[in-house]
């Protein structure tokens, strides 16, 4: 693997490098003196380390990993007792909450198993995921809110590549995967962190088009899709590089494609399909198809994984209303790769996509950071243990603008900015 030469004819080593710096200069923006909490597959270790070393260049003054094995968490559903699985580590997400309340910066390595756990007990795991969800809320609502500088980039782990590329053998699908990876996340050119300041200017004109618009709502039409999904009050249309409340400027995803903003949780009418399969805590749920009535689901089915769709979608009340909606264009760099990435954080920037559950609060004017919980309730923002999302665009679909006046607007067609 070492020796793996990209198309630009940079080694491996170098790329790994450079996306490290990527994430620590462009996704975080780490500041001198800041800590870092990171979160990582134990197949993720290389990338890891390289963050490290980048983010004490940067000036950190605590890194702290934890890493997640995906033989213990198999061990969990193959061998603990019934009960375990109402049963979370509220103490470690309070200790994250409290770090992150304290100034540490978030970072996040996906590269998950998008298979681990198909094979066991659906209610087992709609069970351990609630109980997970109910006690990481101290961290979720934080990080939701913006409150510190965060970010997501993947790693290319064993399990995932070949889920990715089937018919290859693994050190082959590995050194795909991390192609892939490379080029969505823009390491491979001549200057990685001019390329992110060009592409972030390039999202931030969408969200000033938008912005200038105020849109009502936003309607979908394509293949089994007529969707109108209404837009919070006082809303703001989000891309690219964002400022969290504490000051610093930051990607929260590396890589992204998306301009996004928040739903009114009680203006969502109509049905849509989903576009690709949504990769769901080792679950893969393909052919979603809902049905809202006053911003709620009221039906719901699925190709495969439906009871998993349906044990989320039970979560709580919020867990059946948006708090995202996200344009993608669908020539994006990802979606031109032709590959279905079964990994949200790259398929969801290969469509235009909505979310279940949780709002981001920073998706209105002024930021949303003085806005207490009845101030964004009565905006339209949802609330939920959840925050999924799902992609429902494609170059099949038309996107309209509604004015408050009833006008529409193109916005897109056939996936594509008018």
């Amino acid at each position: 693997m070492q020796a793996q030469i990209s198309p630009a004819g940079l080694p491996f080593a170098e790329r790994l490098e450079r996306l490290a710096e990527v994430a620590v200069r462009v996704g975080l923006n780490l500041q001198p003196g800041q800590e870092l909490v990171m979160t990582a597959p134990l197949d993720a270790v290389p990338l890891a380390r390289a963050i490290t070393v980048e983010a004490y260049r940067a000036g950190a003054s605590l890194v702290t990993t934890l890493l997640a094995d995906d033989a213990a968490t198999l061990a969990r559903f193959a061998h603990a007792p019934d009960s375990a699985f109402d049963t979370a580590a509220g103490w470690l997400y309070g200790g994250m909450a409290e770090a992150f309340r304290g100034g540490a910066a978030r970072l996040a390595i996906s590269g998950d198993d998008p298979s681990l756990l198909a094979g066991q007990d659906p209610e087992k795991v709609a069970r351990a995921n609630r109980s997970r969800s109910k006690a990481y809320v101290p961290a979720l609502e934080l990080i939701a809110n913006f409150a510190t500088n965060w970010t997501i980039v993947s790693a290319a782990t064993p399990a995932w590549a070949r889920t990715v590329f089937p018919d290859l053998p693994e050190e082959a699908a590995v050194a795909r995967l991390w192609d892939a990876i490379f080029a969505a996340s823009r390491v491979d050119g001549p200057d990685p962190i001019a390329a992110w300041t060009a592409h972030n200017a390039d999202l931030a004109t969408r969200t000033r088009w938008l912005n200038g618009q105020r849109f009502a709502a936003l309607r979908f039409r394509g293949p089994g899709t007529d969707l109108t999904v209404g837009l919070a009050d006082d809303h703001e249309w989000c891309g690219g590089a964002s400022t969290s409340r504490s000051g610093i400027l930051c990607n929260a995803n590396i890589p992204t494609e998306e301009v996004f903003t928040t739903p009114h949780r009680a203006r969502v009418e109509g049905h849509v399909a989903s576009t690709k399969p949504l990769s769901y805590q080792g679950t893969l749920i393909d052919g979603i198809r809902v049905r809202f009535e006053g911003g709620r689901i009221v039906e719901s089915s699925a190709r495969t994984g439906a009871e998993v769709l349906a044990r989320v979608l039970d979560t709580d009340e919020g867990a059946r209303r948006l708090g995202e909606v996200a344009l993608v264009p669908a020539g994006s760099a990802i979606s031109a790769s032709g590959l279905l990435f079964f990994n949200t954080l790259y398929d969801e920037n290969a469509a235009s996509h909505i979310a279940l559950g949780q709002a981001y609060s920073k998706c209105f004017r002024g930021g949303g950071a003085e806005f207490s919980e009845a101030d964004l309730a009565e905006r339209g923002a949802n609330r939920s243990l959840i925050h999924i999302d799902w992609m429902i665009g494609s170059a099949e679909i038309d996107v309209d603008g509604l004015a408050p006046d009833g006008r529409a607007v193109p916005v897109m067609r056939q996936g594509e900015w008018v």
